[in-house]
């Protein structure tokens, strides 16, 4: 399930708790979280993880992540749309600094100090990675999207993941997913399927049959195929 795209005036930190019931959700906006009592368990985009107390990461905005704690867990979450969290990297670089940071806004909020929300989501996002997104981009590679998109032509009928882009574009996975977000708006596999989508219009309109055309571009079945078409807007027939 998808939440409504974020309408964040400003970053929205507060505190949660959950509980063993497995909960799975995205939203159209960055989330952090951090544990300060008991074990989260996590699979962001397929991918399992537990944060203990004293961990945490930031969960890219689109990205499916499911979760649990099977016997409690108290995290502090900051809601953000600001994009410099997308040049932070999943886990902060000093956790000791940040967890410290993280129980005090959390006391914060639990005795209603009057410490603005917005100026505790920056100190956050500083603590995280000190030094900043400006610094982190000045030393980061240059994605040749021209050049991958090439690559990706003659491999669209392959299973590819996002470890496959990011490892052609020489980046780490979610350094390459933080790129993608903030050069296209996309998610990485949302960009993967766009240049599906992209390639199988051009082999339908060139006359091939869907079902080759399904075979050429990785979807397991030409209904499949057309489902995906008119779910973009752009339907064609069979």
């Amino acid at each position: 399930m998808t939440t409504p795209a974020c309408a964040l005036g400003a970053p929205a930190l507060s505190l949660r708790h959950y509980g063993p019931s497995r909960g799975s959700h995205s939203h159209d906006h960055a989330q952090v979280l951090w544990a300060l009592d008991g074990a989260l368990e996590l699979a962001v985009d397929g991918r399992g993880q537990r944060l203990a107390a004293g961990q945490g990461l930031w969960i890219p905005p689109q990205a499916v992540h499911d979760f649990e704690a099977p016997q409690g867990s108290r995290c502090l979450v900051l809601d953000t749309a600001d994009p410099a969290w997308l040049d932070r990297p999943p886990s902060p670089t000093h956790t000791q600094l940040v967890d410290h940071l993280a129980r005090f806004l959390a006391a914060s909020l639990e005795q209603g100090l009057p410490l603005p929300r917005a100026l505790g989501a920056q100190l956050l996002a500083e603590a995280w990675a000190p030094g900043g997104a400006g610094a982190m981009r000045r030393g980061g590679r240059a994605i040749d999207w021209a050049g991958l998109q090439r690559w990706l032509q003659t491999r669209l009928a392959a299973p590819l993941t996002v470890a496959d882009l990011a490892a052609r574009a020489g980046l780490a996975e979610s350094q390459f997913r933080a790129r993608c977000l903030a050069a296209t708006g996309l998610t990485p596999m949302q960009w993967l399927r766009a240049q599906r989508l992209a390639r199988a219009r051009a082999l339908r309109a060139s006359g091939l049959p869907v079902a080759l055309v399904a075979q050429r571009v990785g979807y397991d079945s030409p209904s499949a195929l057309t489902a995906a078409l008119r779910r973009e807007g752009r339907p064609r027939g069979g």
